[in-house]
This record gives C-alpha cells, sequence and structure tokens, in this order.
C-alpha cells in the first residue's frame, strides 16, 4: 500500500461519513416523535444533562462503529 489513499478510499470514508450523520439525525428525530417530552425543551430551557450525556454517549457510540467499519 502506498502512504496516499486512493479516490476510492475517500468515496468510501466519506459514504461512512453520511451514513453516521445521517443516523445520527434519525435518532434525534426518533427520540423526539415517540418521547411524550420536548428534546428542545429539555435541553435547551431545562439544561437536562443526563439526556445530554446519553445523546453524546449515542454520538460516541455511532462513531466507534463506523471507526470499526472503516478499518
Amino acid at each position: 500500500k502506498t502512504m496516499f489513499m486512493n479516490w476510492n478510499t475517500y468515496f468510501e470514508t466519506l459514504v461512512y461519513l453520511a451514513t453516521g450523520i445521517i443516523l445520527f439525525l434519525l435518532f434525534i428525530f426518533l427520540l423526539d416523535k415517540f418521547t411524550s417530552w420536548s428534546l428542545e425543551k429539555e435541553l435547551i430551557e431545562d439544561e437536562n444533562v443526563a439526556l445530554a450525556i446519553v445523546i453524546a454517549g449515542v454520538f460516541i457510540a455511532f462513531g466507534l462503529i463506523i471507526a470499526a467499519a472503516i478499518r
């Protein structure tokens, strides 16, 4: 292998990036849709730190899954 990535590798990385972003946005949408409380109100107005930590954990989990898929 060479030191530089070829265009196919760049394309695959962008596909994984787009997939991760779409999955994260889908998670946020479904969380907001299927819960009885407002996600925006809980995070911004009520400053719910526990909910922010859960969402951050999901974000990190998606990142780890995508990183493992790229390797």
